[in-house]
């Protein structure tokens, strides 16, 4: 809570303090590039900027404090390395996705589709061409753990039906799939997968 206020009351040292995080970040990228950045895929960066309402922060103060610095993680992945870049950020991140994509996210990652305005035709129609969404494809918090297979499996096939044209999408799960999902669930998930994929 310190920390969200301080982005408006104390810029000047969360601004100290994100610098000598990316001199950290930085010099990780340096030796994750150079070991195995011809041999992953994708690097991950987590960095939860949503809540189920919205984005923990304006999109102005996202633009003022972390874009550039995300840019210039993004940008040295991109330079040194063939991986994609990957962000987790959970909750609504909906107002934050144009910058997100211009500092150099390819990926997005959880896709919190049961937060405000994390709608799947939205973020479709107005990003899938411009960022993979990694996630989104079964929602864990009403769906997968409470719906009966069936269900489950007319709702994974809508969202694929939403996801897949075009491209631009890596099924997965909203959130980690919790102890109290019942098997047959889980089963039905992947059968949709399956059978949606022919």
């Amino acid at each position: 809570d310190n920390f969200l206020m301080d982005l408006v009351t104390d810029q000047q040292n969360v601004e100290a303090l994100l610098d000598a995080l990316m001199e950290i970040h930085l010099a990780t990228l340096e030796k994750v590039c150079r070991e195995v950045g011809d041999l992953a895929d994708i690097l991950r960066f987590g960095d939860d900027l949503g809540m189920d309402s919205g984005p923990f922060m304006s999109p102005e103060i996202y633009r003022k404090l972390f874009k550039p610095r995300h840019k210039m993680l993004c940008d040295y992945v991109k330079k040194n390395s063939g991986m994609r870049t990957f962000l987790h950020s959970c909750g609504s991140v909906y107002k934050l996705i144009p910058d997100l994509i211009e500092a150099g996210y390819e990926i997005l990652n959880p896709v919190q589709t049961n937060c405000t305005d994390m709608e799947p035709e939205k973020l479709k129609k107005e990003f899938g061409r411009d960022i993979t969404f990694w996630g989104g494809g079964a929602d864990t918090r009403f769906v997968l753990n409470r719906a009966a297979p069936d269900e489950v499996k007319e709702h994974v096939k809508k969202r694929l039906d939403i996801f897949m044209p075009g491209g631009g999408f890596v099924f997965n799960t909203v959130h980690n799939i919790l102890p109290e999902v019942p098997p047959e669930n889980i089963i039905a998930m992947f059968e949709a997968v399956e059978e949606f994929n022919g």
